[in-house]
């Protein structure tokens, strides 16, 4: 089962009981942050899982106390430099999105420490995700200057509630494994060290439980991250690539350069990114019954004056 799987960097694939394909990020010395070539892998290797008629289950996990720690410096750096890597990094962000959720086999994930980025990505948009109680679960983006435009403004409303995903993806809110249980942001808890085994379990039942119509269960299920994604994509998706990829001479992103920095991010007058454009809207105009004294009459409000026109 391993043909074809030795070729990435970011993660080692291994079967840890027949037919479970266990992909584990692999770079615990550095908090399994990806590099350039690590966040491309992450979004393509869905494809490949889809598309193996060996592989019945995913078990997604992390060698080391961290989970993902997100980008490592060097890919921030590239990200604040080069304005084709801002427009590379989108695409493969919405490819991972939409690869995950077009892979038909089930998909499980053991989260111990940090979780950030798109490794976060992957565990909270597996079919079932197994948190540690020290796990701890943060989206950075707006930390960064830009929206939480990829599974983040999708998913996490549907899993914990409008407001609580407001809350934590505005403030950048770091949450615990307990909290995120708690809150419906992942499926299980486990006690600290037993997050794999439990996810390793859970793996091998979908083994023996899988067939088709589980599949066909699966992708009915994903429909309405679909149906989520098509209704919200283009409003926190479009923002983010304009923030991400707005040429402006003689600046950077502002929030992605203090992050480098280890400065706290401060975006004001002096310091700007690209500002967005504010969104056009025809503006709304109410009509009215007329009065008795003239029957038929339209009266038309108007949003300045509220007069009648």
């Amino acid at each position: 089962m391993m043909e074809g799987y030795q070729r990435y960097t970011a993660f080692r694939a291994d079967t840890p009981e027949p037919g479970v394909l266990r992909l584990t990020l692999n770079r615990p010395d550095r908090l399994n942050t990806l590099d350039r070539a690590g966040h491309g892998e992450i979004a393509e290797v869905w494809k490949q899982v889809h598309a193996d008629d060996r592989v019945r289950a995913v078990l997604l996990n992390a060698e080391g106390r961290a989970f993902s720690a997100g980008g490592d410096f060097s890919l921030v750096q590239e990200l604040i430099d080069d304005f084709e890597a801002r427009v590379r990094m989108w695409h493969e962000a919405r490819d991972l999105v939409q690869n995950i959720i077009d892979c038909e086999k089930p998909i499980v994930s053991a989260i111990q420490g940090p979780a950030v980025g798109a490794g976060l990505v992957t565990a909270l948009l597996a079919d079932i995700s197994v948190a540690s109680k020290t796990a701890r679960i943060v989206d950075g983006h707006t930390r960064l200057g830009v929206a939480a435009g990829d599974h983040a403004a999708i998913i996490w409303p549907l899993l914990c509630g409008i407001a609580k995903a407001k809350y934590h993806l505005l403030l950048c809110e770091p949450m615990t494994g307990e909290e995120a249980e708690r809150m419906g942001l992942v499926n299980r808890l486990a006690e600290p060290g037993e997050a794999l085994a439990e996810a390793i379990s859970l793996a091998q039942r979908n083994v023996i439980e899988v067939d088709r119509a589980w599949r066909r269960h699966a992708v009915l299920t994903r429909d309405e991250v679909i149906d989520h994604l098509n209704e919200i994509i283009v409003a926190p998706v479009t923002r983010t690539i304009r923030g991400l990829t707005t040429e402006v001479p003689g600046r950077r992103l502002s929030g992605s350069r203090k992050v480098y920095q280890r400065i706290s991010p401060r975006i004001n007058g002096t310091d700007p990114i690209p500002q967005l454009p504010k969104p056009s809207v025809r503006p709304h105009r109410r009509t009215h019954r007329g009065s008795a004294a003239q029957p038929g009459k339209q009266m038309h409000l108007s949003r300045e004056a509220g007069r009648s026109t």
